[in-house]
């Protein structure tokens, strides 16, 4: 509703993962620079562990459009599932072509031969499972099985795991030690730091802008700052909170997102702040307001 407000093309804070809106903040950039330089190794297993909303699937996305071109790819965005169903969806990915009833070692025959014609015309192959604290225990050993698939000199399918906190927990699990010790490589990916957040504010502006005439600088020093106060520098909530303002400057006609608007965006958002029900109700009727009289 305030694309045209703000001269903007798309909305600059969708919190859907797009790798045109990635920002390479320290700890987005240490991560991606682990899993490049692993992979370029040759490693089989990698790890990225990190928080609710910190950015771990548009990672997975941009380290797959950093592969493309040296690596063959494959992307699991929900692991949940059976030993089975893993590797059925392993081979969907990979475009083989297997009979729904085939067999566990029908369908790892089928996957060796494809990563051994792959590696035969110099090519790596590497998979991503996303929300990996997801799989089921007894889906482990399909992980185990796949990382066996190596020749004398090299790996053959090289695994990038991206989960929450509570994959750390579940790998340190007596009946799958066996996988925690093929890990070769981990890292943390953590929230901004707060002095990053207006650029980051900045930097997705300029990536949603109509043209070169569009406003970066719509949020104020100080709004910016009390956004990284009130989001912890997650970038899930900077979102939520950056597109409450936005709301909230268009529906009184304003250009400049202020420390105001910030103050109210976190009463009505979950994770940042306690809810009062007397802001919430006026929250409600300033969205019911409809566009302003000079943006009519």
């Amino acid at each position: 509703m305030y694309l045209r407000h703000f001269a903007l093309r798309e909305a600059p804070f969708s919190i859907t993962p797009d790798t045109a809106f990635y920002y390479p903040h320290e700890g987005a950039q240490a991560a991606l620079n682990t899993l490049l330089v692993a992979l370029r190794s040759g490693e089989g297993f990698i790890k990225i562990v990190g928080e609710v909303g910190c950015g771990k699937t548009v990672l997975c996305r941009q380290l797959l459009k950093s592969l493309q071109g040296n690596f063959v790819t494959a992307y699991i965005p929900n692991p949940d599932m059976g030993p089975d169903d893993l590797l059925h969806s392993l081979c969907h990915e990979l475009g083989l072509e297997v009979d729904a009833q085939a067999t566990r070692h029908q369908l790892l025959t089928a996957l060796h031969a494809c990563l051994i014609r792959h590696a035969r015309v110099g090519l790596s192959v590497v998979v991503c499972i996303d929300e990996a604290q997801a799989i089921p225990v007894r889906t482990v050993e399909s992980l185990r099985l796949l990382s066996n698939l190596e020749t004398e000199k090299r790996k053959l399918l090289q695994l990038v795991l991206l989960g929450q906190p509570e994959l750390d927990v579940k790998l340190q699990r007596p009946e799958i030690r066996q996988l925690l010790q093929r890990i070769t490589f981990s890292e943390y990916l953590g929230p901004m730091q707060p002095r990053r957040v207006a650029s980051y504010l900045a930097h997705r502006l300029a990536t949603a802008a109509l043209d070169e005439t569009t406003d970066t600088g719509v949020f104020e020093p100080a709004a910016a700052a009390a956004i990284a106060s009130f989001s912890g520098g997650v970038p899930r909530l900077v979102n939520v909170l950056a597109h409450k303002c936005l709301m909230l400057a268009y529906g009184e006609n304003e250009h400049r997102v202020q420390l105001r608007h910030v103050k109210l965006a976190a009463l009505d958002t979950p994770g940042v702040t306690r809810h009062s029900s007397r802001w919430r109700l006026w929250w409600h009727r300033l969205m019911r307001r409809g566009p302003p009289l000079a943006d009519a």
